[in-house]
């Protein structure tokens, strides 16, 4: 009952926020975007549509090869299962409610609620190191290249995002490899937070974090002992994002622009405004988002045009994933 009502309050409050973007977006150039989007070339759409769904379905493909009882859970399953977290990261904040989801549908299939937990840990390890990989070679393309002007709010922006991902990711590595240590970070930061009565009941949140570090640690560890796995968890990410981030691309040639964007270029700017939204604290990081788009894409294409492809995109990489999964998760629940 408290999931329902946390998924509808959710669904309000992205569905307000839809409304005051879409508002923002076209109150200036309705009629123009109109015209573009019914002159749009349907087939470069349906080309976008497949990249993230094929985006999908190469993480949820990872999950099938982690779980190593195949009995238990088919690829179909795990597609299936991948895109109604697809709708819970989309109607929470930083895109918390994939996880504990994934968890339960893993369970679902008779999977142990431990092996569930580490599979999930064993996944968000691969995906965030995707995830830095790829801003270092963004940052470093745009280093060379400079395709983006020197804006000091954007720098600002990129560079804390890259921070933050950074630092989750050398943090999953010192959890891996160190017990002990994270222990004495995570009971210090408690100690601290405690002191500045920012949280109460300090015992209680210590052995609560003890269990969870537990957990993430038995579920690294197996990693360091599948290191086949860790390589193709990896580069499998890697593969996932080229497609989520070339969608762009695609979008463009469906307005008939084949020339303002290449490959290259769209992959750098799709990653760096992902880095932007990664460290927004609302559903979807809507506005960050939005913001990154129209600011990055912005340096290739005129206003009318940008905020076309924004539209088309947002819909796709956002709102798709959100409509199929909540479909998805409304069939689960009455199957069972």
């Amino acid at each position: 009952m408290k999931l329902l009502k946390n998924i509808k309050r959710n669904t309000i409050i992205l569905f307000v926020l839809t409304i005051g973007i879409l508002i923002f977006i076209l109150k200036d150039n309705l009629q123009g975007i109109v015209k573009t989007l019914s002159t749009m070339n349907i087939w470069y759409v349906i080309v976008a549509v497949a990249l993230f769904f094929l985006s999908v379905s190469i993480k949820a493909y990872i999950i099938y090869k982690t779980v190593d009882e195949k009995e238990k859970l088919s690829l179909r399953e795990a597609i299936k299962h991948n895109i109604i977290t697809q709708f819970f990261n989309g109607i929470t904040p930083f895109s918390t409610g994939g996880q504990p989801m994934e968890i339960y549908m893993l369970t679902e299939h008779n999977i142990k609620t431990t092996k569930a937990t580490n599979i999930t840990i064993q996944n968000f390890i691969f995906y965030q190191t995707a995830l830095v990989i790829y801003g270092v070679l963004a940052v470093i393309y745009n280093a060379v290249f400079h395709i983006f002007p020197r804006i000091p709010i954007l720098r600002r922006f990129v560079l804390l995002g890259f921070i933050i991902n950074t630092l989750v990711v050398i943090c999953l590595f010192i959890i891996t490899f160190s017990r002990s240590i994270t222990k004495k970070i995570t009971h210090f930061i408690i100690r601290l937070l405690s002191k500045l009565n920012i949280i109460r009941n300090k015992d209680e949140k210590i052995e609560k974090w003890n269990y969870r570090l537990e957990e993430f640690h038995d579920g690294a560890q197996e990693l360091r002992k599948r290191k086949k796995l860790f390589l193709f968890g990896v580069l499998g990410n890697l593969v996932s994002l080229t497609c989520l981030y070339s969608i762009p691309l695609f979008i463009a040639f469906g307005l008939g622009n084949f020339t303002s964007l290449n490959l290259a270029d769209t992959l750098t700017s799709s990653a760096y405004v992902l880095i932007i939204g990664s460290f927004v604290p609302i559903p979807g990081a809507s506005g960050g988002i939005e913001y990154g788009f129209i600011k990055f894409f912005g340096n290739f294409f005129s206003s009318i045009s940008l905020n076309t492809m924004l539209l088309v995109w947002r819909f796709i990489t956002y709102y798709l994933g959100i409509i199929v999964g909540a479909f998805l998760f409304s069939l689960e629940k009455k199957e069972n």
